[in-house]
Order: C-alpha cells, then structure tokens, then sequence
C-alpha cells in the first residue's frame, strides 16, 4: 500500500496552508448533513456522521456550524436537501480518477465534472469502469520523525490495524484498517497519546500508474480543478509520481 496514497498524502499538505477556506467549511457541512440524513443525528451511533464530525473538527470548523449542519440533515431545521453520486474516468496518462459529489442539481453537476474532465485532458468513463481499481480503507498518516516504527507497529496490530507502511517519499507512516474499524483503531490512537497528521476512510488504489514529465503537471490540474468544483467532495487517483515532480508541480 506505501505511496498508492500519493493524492492523499499532497491534499493533507495543501490543507495546511490552502486559502480556500469557505470552501473546505462547504464541503464539511454537506458531508455532515448527507451522514445526518441517512443514519441520524446521534453522532455515537452513526460512524459516518461521526468520521464527518471528527474531519470538521480537526479543520476547525465552528461547533455551531457543526451542529446547524446536523439538524438541518436530520430534518429538525429546514436546509437545502442534497444527493451524492459518484463520477469515474480517466486521466491523462491513463491515471483512473473517481470522483464523489454531493450536489442540488445533478444536471449542472454531470456538466461541470464533464467539463474539467475535458478541459485537463481526461475523459469521463462509465459507472464501474475504474472503480474496481480501488478499495475503502480507513488511512492514518503519521509524521515519520514523530514515533518511532516499531512502537507504532506494535500500538497498530494492537489496536487492530491491518497494515503498517513506510513512505520514505513523503516522510509517513501509513497505517490502513478495514473502514469498520476505523474508529477503533482511532480510539485506541487517541487514548495510547499518539499523535497523527490525518485520519480519513479513503479510496486507496489497489495498483498505480507511473506518471513523469509533463503528464505531472496536467495530471495535478486536472485532480485540482475537479476539487475546486463546488458540488465536488472528494477526489481519488491511482498515479505514482516521485518526490521530485510532487514537490516542483504541488
């Protein structure tokens, strides 16, 4: 699995210091409100409302908002009503992408996706044409200076972890869990003291495809001008870049 989350592992760096903020809290309250809608208001027993309330948290988005965002999903405040889906398609250099979306109009949503697809030389595929690719994995990246391997080796398989790896390229150690342990293991990192960059259920590419020289920078656009669609949450790629093309094109 080391490096086959290489589009995660450059989001949660551009989450440091990305200025697009509103948008970020956008995106939180929709995936607060669509957990809320379908499994309820009661954060202890929706692990999805619970997974979205933890993410909002950690990107400091306000507790009143949080809150708002909950009733309005579960009915007990009137809101915009949203639907998800999901996009699948390709790239340039043959990288698969999915993209998750939650939207109020599907038509302009189809169309924007179609577009960004098409203007950074991607095509738009058929449900399930690249989905097979990926799997659903909880994913914990730890700062690779922070704790030593061994010791978080040990806490991982205790706390029921299926894999720990080592990303020399980005300085991580990535931790993967089948999606319903997600939250135990999170639970048992949190009360052990072990301090994690990012915990986030993920799509994480069974095999990538190697991508260098110019095909670097069109791919980054194209991953980056999807996110920046407004009903667009969440963007998934199976490229392997090197250190050195990450570092000149993100």
């Amino acid at each position: 699995m080391a490096g086959h989350s290489k589009w995660a592992n450059i989001k949660h760096k551009k989450a440091r210091t990305d200025a697009k903020r509103g948008r970020t809290f956008t995106k939180l309250v929709k995936e607060i409100m669509i957990a809320a809608k379908m499994g309820g208001s009661d954060v202890g027993g929706n692990p999805r409302l619970r997974t979205a309330v933890d993410k909002a948290k950690s990107d400091n988005l306000p507790a009143d908002n949080i809150e708002r965002a909950i009733k309005k999903g579960a009915g007990e405040l009137e809101g915009v009503s949203y639907e998800e889906g999901v996009y699948e398609g390709y790239g340039p250099g043959g990288v698969a992408v999915i993209v998750e979306y939650m939207t109020d109009n599907k038509n302009r949503t189809a169309s924007d996706v179609r577009h960004a697809f098409t203007k950074y030389g991607g095509s738009l595929g058929t449900s399930g044409s690249v989905a097979w690719m990926f799997e659903k994995k909880g994913l914990f990246l730890f700062d690779i200076d922070s704790i030593g391997e061994e010791e978080l080796m040990e806490a991982a398989i205790e706390a029921g972890a299926d894999d720990v790896e080592t990303n020399s390229d980005d300085k991580v150690y990535e931790v993967a869990t089948d999606p319903t342990e997600f939250h135990k293991v999170k639970d048992a990192f949190d009360e052990a003291g072990l301090k994690y960059q990012s915990a986030d259920i993920t799509m994480i590419p069974k095999d990538t495809v190697k991508i260098d020289g110019k095909k670097v920078g069109s791919v980054f656009k194209l991953l980056e001008g999807l996110e920046d669609l407004d009903d667009v949450q969440e963007v998934y790629a199976n490229f392997d870049i090197s250190a050195a093309d990450i570092e000149e094109f993100s």
